[in-house]
């Protein structure tokens, strides 16, 4: 695939390019159809991995230069490190898209790529809205070498080795998030996805991350993302319907513009505290806070006295060797602190201060 060159442009250029860029969406969302059928829902307890296997993919993350994403993309390099050699294992190079616009002090440390972020006040204080624009420019810039991309997210931990779930070049595989319901959003979804490109249910349940996407596609998609979530953004109506999924949402839609289903892989993803087990799954994702009493019982909504809860830890990273949580918590949540605490234990420098 032919790559141009993005140089560094001035924001008013920027903003006159997303212009053009809304220009060619209004067109495309009249002439894309997209495809009607069902999406695949893989069984949770599948010991059958279908896919593309032997095909590897580039692992593509996020990120910006703060205490609290660089702590977490530290531990999630080196369990990449540590899966990618495994039996099983289709993990190719690793990236992580650093939408800051400068190098910051784990350039050596982590493979690293810098992007731009939006011009000043574009991304209304929703930093996430930075991704689609990353993703963009990284696509554009970057020799890739692998035909597949995972994008995956500083608050991923790899549990198990992960093959290329993928079905092939045409069907990405996709995680099912509960709370990305598009059909019982039609109305705000409408404004996006025209009547004419078919019913609400094409749009699938999911956001961008985790997912294993041929590379061409998302050179396809990614511009049309983009575009989405910015106008999203700037609607008042479906900002604030969508909150802080609102980013994932327009990703959905801009599969569906482009008539792409994703496999939607129950296994894909786990996330503690509420997934109990690891089992079969392949990446832990820990978004939620994990709060217990002493007694074992979560006590989610009410700090426990016994908690892992990441956003503890936004102006630096956790301690090393975190105390285990107390007896009868599920396996997923004592696999989580006990990974963190090998990564830390094993990272050099963890508890020294790191200035940019």
């Amino acid at each position: 695939m032919e790559r141009r060159s993005i140089r560094r442009a001035s924001p008013l250029l920027l903003v006159l390019g997303f212009g053009f860029i809304i220009a060619v969406y209004n067109v495309l969302s009249m002439v894309i159809s997209s495809k009607s059928s069902v999406p695949d829902i893989e069984s949770e307890n599948s010991h059958v991995v279908l896919g593309t296997p032997g095909a590897k993919f580039h692992v593509a993350l996020t990120a910006t230069e703060d205490p609290y994403s660089q702590w977490q993309s530290r531990i999630m390099y080196y369990w990449y490190k540590r899966m990618r050699g495994m039996v099983g294992s289709d993990l190719g190079e690793f990236t992580r898209i650093l939408h800051s616009g400068k190098a910051d002090n784990l350039m050596e440390e982590i493979p690293s790529f810098v992007v731009d972020p939006l011009p000043k006040g574009l991304d209304h204080d929703y930093v996430v809205l930075n991704r689609p624009w990353a993703f963009v420019q990284w696509l554009e810039r970057a020799q890739i070498k692998e035909e597949y991309i995972l994008m995956a997210e500083p608050d991923h931990i790899l549990v198990n080795p992960l093959p290329n779930l993928a079905q092939g070049k045409s069907r990405p595989a996709g995680f099912p998030f509960f709370y990305i319901e598009p059909e019982k959003n039609e109305k705000i979804i409408r404004k996006y996805y025209p009547e004419e490109n078919g019913p609400v249910m094409n749009i699938d349940p999911i956001g961008n991350s985790p997912s294993i996407i041929d590379k061409d596609l998302l050179w396809k998609i990614a511009p049309t993302w983009m575009n989405v979530s910015l106008r999203m953004k700037e609607d008042d109506e479906t900002d604030k319907a969508f909150g802080w999924v609102l980013e994932m949402y327009a990703y959905a839609v801009a599969s569906a513009l482009h008539g792409v289903k994703h496999v939607l892989r129950k296994d894909f993803m786990l996330q503690p505290p509420w997934d109990l087990e690891i089992g079969n799954k392949f990446i832990l994702h820990y978004t939620y806070g994990c709060d217990y009493n002493m007694k074992g019982e979560l006590t989610y909504g009410t700090i426990g006295e016994w908690r892992f809860d990441k956003r503890s830890y936004l102006d630096g990273p956790p301690p090393r060797n975190l105390s285990l949580p107390p007896q009868g918590v599920p396996e997923s949540v004592v696999r989580l602190v006990k990974m963190v605490n090998e990564a830390t234990e094993k990272i050099p420098g963890w508890d020294a201060v790191k200035e940019a």
